[in-house]
């Protein structure tokens, strides 16, 4: 069962992490699908970890 809730509370980091991004995000200073892409994936993977190690 925990596997599940690490799952869930990484999907909601990358939920909150994209749409953040997305409405904050200047195209003119940045390639938007690389930053969208790497906000993604560190947004993803700290709250699985986050969630992961707070047992």
């Amino acid at each position: 069962m925990g596997l599940k809730k690490d799952l869930a509370n990484g999907l909601i980091s990358l939920v909150i992490g994209i749409v953040i991004t997305g409405y904050t995000a200047n195209e003119e200073d940045f390639d938007r699908t690389e930053l969208l892409l790497s906000v993604a994936v560190s947004s993803f993977l700290s709250g699985f970890f986050t969630s992961y190690f707070a047992e």
